[in-house]
């Protein structure tokens, strides 16, 4: 990615990006904590794999972002649940719902870079995308549009 100016539509859509992964972070860490290994099993290895992914790609952002001489947006307090997150369809339904979002913040990513940063946030469309399907979410034409 090039050093891009502050404010420039490319280091917005990266900064945008990297706020919705600090809240898919937040938001899969308490429905980890919704899950169960024994009795949910694929549920426990889905929202798990999904926490690790988005933090990495969180991680992954802010190395950017300060690669490129700006400072990454900081993650808020807290973010939303709902207020019942005690069935597994509650658990996925929330899942599925917060990877449609990403898919929808990756193609504005997408939409709003070149290089490098494009070419990551098309595999990061295309990995939720098909997280989707964990949660019970179908194939889509054009997922996160």
């Amino acid at each position: 990615m090039s050093a891009d100016r502050v404010g420039s539509p490319a280091t917005d859509a990266l900064q945008t990006t990297l706020a919705a992964e600090h809240a898919a972070v937040f938001v899969y860490g308490a429905l980890g904590g919704q899950t169960s290994r024994s009795e949910t099993p694929a549920l426990y290895a889905a929202v798990t794999d999904a926490y690790v992914t988005h933090r990495g790609r969180r991680d992954e952002l802010i190395d950017r972002l300060v690669a490129a001489g700006h400072e990454p947006v900081a993650a808020e307090p807290a973010y939303d649940l709902p207020a019942d997150l005690s069935t597994a369809a509650a658990v996925s339904g929330r899942a599925l719902a917060l990877e449609r979002s990403a898919a929808s913040t990756y193609a504005f990513l997408i939409a709003s870079t070149t290089g490098s940063a494009r070419s990551w946030g098309v595999d990061a469309l295309l990995d939720t995308a098909v997280r989707e399907l964990a949660f019970g979410g179908g194939p889509e034409r054009l997922p996160g549009l």
